[in-house]
This record gives C-alpha cells, sequence and structure tokens, in this order.
C-alpha cells in the first residue's frame, strides 16, 4: 500500500498516528506493544514527533518493547550509531523501561556471534512465531532498506531472523533483521522522501521484481500489512496509488 503525502511532516504526522495505534492495540490485544526502529536521517522527525506530549502521553510506554532493525557494528556512543540517535531523539525522552530496549550491539563479541544471540532474544521475547508488531524501516537511494544492501548475499537468507556480515563498500559490519524476519509482521511502515529516492521507488514498486538490485523488493509480508509512506517528491514517477 501507499500512501502519498504532502510533505516530511506530513509523513511524520501520519507515522506517529500510526504508531500509535499499533502500540494500543497491541498492549489492548496482549499486554505488550513490540517496535523495530529504524536508523539513518529519515526517521528523525518521527522520533522528535512521538517524543512530544501529544503523542507520548497516548502509549504505556512502560509495555513498550524496543528492538532495532539493522545497525551498524560500532559502539552505542558512536555517532553512526542507529541506536544512539534512536536514543537521543526518541527514547530519552519517553518513559520507557531500560529493560525493554534491546539495541544490535554488544561490546566483546563478535557480530556473527551476536547475530545469533539477538536471534535467541527474538526468540525469548516474541515466541516461536516471531511476529513483530510494526517494523519501521526507510529505503536508499539504491532500493536498499535495513541493511539489506544490493549485490548481499544476505538477500538469499531464508532461515535466520538476524544476520550479520561485512559489507564492503563501506568497511564496516552490518547487523540486520532479515527478510523472511522482517515478513512476518503485524505491520511495516516504510518512510521515504525526497527527489533522490524518486527512482528507485519507482523500481521498488513498479519495475520488474530484481531484490539483488532493488531489495526493498523483498518486502511482503506474510499476513501483516507493507505501508510505504511517501512524499510527493519521492513519488514523481509514479502514477497514482498502488
Amino acid at each position: 500500500m501507499l500512501n502519498i503525502l504532502s510533505s516530511t511532516e506530513e509523513i511524520f504526522k501520519e507515522a506517529a498516528k500510526l504508531f500509535v495505534t499499533a502500540a494500543n492495540e497491541a498492549i489492548d490485544q496482549k499486554g505488550s506493544f513490540t517496535v523495530a526502529l529504524t536508523g539513518g536521517s529519515s526517521p528523525e522527525g518521527l522520533y522528535r514527533l512521538l517524543s512530544e506530549d501529544q503523542y507520548k502521553n497516548q502509549i504505556d510506554w512502560s509495555k513498550v518493547l524496543v528492538f532495532w532493525g539493522d545497525e551498524r557494528w560500532v559502539p552505542l556512543d558512536n555517532e553512526l550509531s542507529n541506536a544512539k540517535m534512536s536514543q537521543e531523539t526518541l527514547l530519552k525522552n519517553v518513559p520507557v523501561l531500560p529493560s525493554h530496549v534491546f539495541p544490535m550491539f554488544k561490546e566483546g563479541v563478535d557480530p556473527e556471534y551476536f547475530a545469533s544471540a539477538y536471534s535467541t532474544l527474538l526468540k525469548e521475547k516474541l515466541g516461536d512465531d516471531g511476529v513483530m508488531d510494526l517494523i519501521l524501516l526507510g529505503m536508499g537511494g539504491d532500493g536498499h532498506t535495513a541493511s539489506l544492501f544490493p549485490g548481499t548475499a544476505v538477500l538469499d537468507e531464508k532461515e535466520k531472523w538476524v544476520a550479520a556480515y561485512y559489507l564492503d563498500a563501506q568497511q564496516m559490519y552490518r547487523v540486520t533483521l532479515t527478510a523472511p524476519f522482517l515478513n512476518k509482521a503485524r505491520k511495516i511502515i516504510v518512510l521515504t522522501f525526497g527527489d533522490a529516492k524518486a527512482e528507485a521507488l519507482k523500481e521498488v514498486l513498479k519495475g520488474a521484481y530484481n531484490p539483488s538490485l532493488y531489495p526493498s523488493q523483498l518486502l511482503a509480508p506474510t499476513q501483516g500489512e507493507l505501508l510505504f509512506l511517501v512524499d510527493e517528491k519521492a513519488a514523481k514517477y509514479l502514477n497514482g496509488a498502488i
């Protein structure tokens, strides 16, 4: 599903409303809300909005469990850390329990070991079905989402929930939720805006299926809902909603 909005501000407002609705529905139904946050620049406006009283006060944050969709393998105080950005723009401003926050990094272990341990954590918190209530994602101008980058072997993963690998182009390890896990979610929201994303968005939504080139095409929830929230600049090559 595609929702084209007039500006990034409208994207963030719509995403904040959907976040609150998903949180309250999950808490009402099963007593907790599980969410995977995304990094990069795309969600910062959303996180700041969720920190405002009009949204923050609608959620029982003591029942929110916070995970991440992917992470650069850097310490949590590093400027490149998705967790650091999320902490500064959202988590430090809402009454989430520290014991309910699960960053994708740990000192003193290698990333592959950590990926396996994070998968075990997900099964412990979510159960064997691995269904997360909400996963927030962005999309790069190359069509990547989470740390599912074009041409990488992780795109072919069929079993693992979490994978770690060395991304040569960035000369660093990345840890990511895999497509099989992402597609279990009840709701996936992809935030995409700006002219630089327009070509990739057109290919992801309307182009030939080629996920090795446009990994966001791997997003295909088995039971849940996939929603792209985009602005008019990103949607300029699309003709109407999908």
